[in-house]
């Protein structure tokens, strides 16, 4: 009894020896964490700059954009912009179209991105290397030699005017898209797979219901990534549509810049509003975003 509670007494007496060096730690890290803190807020805000010159331009007069000295807030905010500029083009319309192509889009990269990643991933072919090396090259191709093919390619499929020649590429994956789930998969035990087919399941039933529920961070990635670039895609929409009801937010932004002069305030009412989604998407998926680029550095 006597030997529990000297035992007891030393255990209290290790923990508060640890509690008290903690703590001095802590008290002589504490200006190094304010100026840490101090100077990460003031990087924040400087660049969270240029979207409040962007919030402040949407509700001002044309005469106020450009005055000098500039004013940060306008001193009679003009609501009015934002209607004006949605009465002006059909920018709901050009939301909705971006929309469509996003989701569709997105959709296209989640089905053939981790099928031709489980290939790379979990199969022996020959050539597999080489292919995959290929692959990768592709990424050195400037987007816009692409065009020139794609759309002699498409006109003879008579596709032209429509969204296809804009999302049927995303059903053939995303180069960078393959790689990263090519890299994650390889560090998932092989193991789970040769347990799964002693139990019966065949390579698709391992991949959808082993390989993908373990895949969430990469898959995070790819969603997120996919919004952003067909959300601002710019040059595709350009070029394969010529309906002026089908453009989407990125080509309708365009209109606001005239021949001789851009209406700035109209202007930046809409491309704020168009920006929101984006904010939107990362704010909810921050969380799941840095986690799973820190996980496929990790095991990549």
């Amino acid at each position: 009894m006597k030997t529990e509670t000297l035992a007891s007494s030393r255990t209290q007496e290790i923990m508060d020896l640890h509690k008290a060096r903690v703590g001095r730690r802590n008290r002589r890290a504490l200006p190094k964490n304010i100026l840490i803190y101090a100077f990460m807020t003031g990087l924040a805000f400087l660049f969270m700059l240029p979207i409040f010159w962007m919030a402040s331009t949407s509700l001002k007069l044309p005469r106020e954009v450009f005055a000098f000295p500039m004013e940060w807030l306008p001193s009679n905010p003009q609501w009015g912009n934002y209607e004006e500029a949605f009465s002006k083009f059909p920018l709901w319309r050009f939301m909705w179209n971006s929309t469509y192509m996003v989701v569709l889009s997105t959709i296209g990269q989640l089905i053939s991105v981790p099928l031709i990643a489980y290939g790379f991933a979990r199969f022996e072919f020959p050539g597999k290397n080489i292919l995959f090396m290929l692959m990768l090259a592709t990424l050195m191709v400037p987007t816009h030699i692409k065009f020139i093919p794609l759309y002699w390619m498409f006109q003879q499929l008579g596709l032209i005017g429509t969204y296809w020649p804009i999302i049927l590429p995303e059903f053939f994956g995303h180069p960078f898209f393959i790689f990263l789930m090519t890299q994650y998969m390889r560090s998932i035990p092989k193991e789970l797979d040769e347990a799964a087919r002693l139990d019966g399941a065949g390579s698709f039933t391992i991949l959808y219901l082993v390989i993908l529920p373990l895949c969430k961070p990469v898959l995070a990635v790819i969603v997120v990534f996919s919004f952003l670039w067909n959300w601002n895609e710019f040059m595709a929409p350009l070029i394969f549509l010529d309906d002026f009801e089908e453009y989407p937010i990125s080509v309708g932004l365009a209109f606001f810049q005239g021949r001789y002069s851009v209406e700035w305030h109209l202007f930046m009412a809409a491309t704020l509003v168009s920006i929101l989604p984006v904010l939107v998407l990362y704010f909810f998926a921050q969380r799941h975003l840095i986690g799973g680029l820190s996980a496929i550095g990790l095991k990549g």
